[in-house]
């Protein structure tokens, strides 16, 4: 008996603390799959961070202006697991960005994919991210 009721009881424990983790990677709670983005970019700065690599760039946009966006990308151990490194995209680099705009229609970005200038295309979402994923 005292066994079965400890086994419950950490069975709810453990579901209670992986809700909020699903929660934080919901794609459509953050993203807008209706609002697909993609545009010529200059890399101005890359964060190697969890729970998500973030890339900074100046996106050229279609009148000739100049904007800043961040663009989420994977974690970093699923993009080293991909081969991207901090080798693969670095400051300065102009770059094909594609991806899905924020919600709230800020000039954030979930990554789909970056185009380099050698013509190689990097995958960046994680799993489950973006739409039909």
């Amino acid at each position: 008996m005292r066994n079965t009721l400890t086994t419950i009881v950490a069975g709810a424990l453990l579901a209670a603390l992986a809700a909020p983790a699903g929660a934080h990677h919901a794609f459509a709670a953050n993203f807008d799959a209706n609002k697909p983005i993609r545009f010529e970019a200059v890399i101005t700065k890359m964060e190697w961070i969890n729970p998500h690599v973030w890339i900074h760039v100046d996106a050229k946009m279609p009148d000739g202006s100049v904007e800043q966006w961040m663009i989420e990308a994977g974690s970093p151990s699923m993009l080293f697991r991909r081969g991207i490194d901090k080798n693969s995209v670095a400051a300065g680099m102009e770059v094909i960005v594609e991806g899905y705009q924020a919600r709230n229609g800020s000039r954030r970005a979930n990554g789909r994919d970056i185009t380099l200038p050698d013509g190689r295309n990097l995958f960046l979402s994680g799993a489950g991210d973006g739409p039909g994923e």
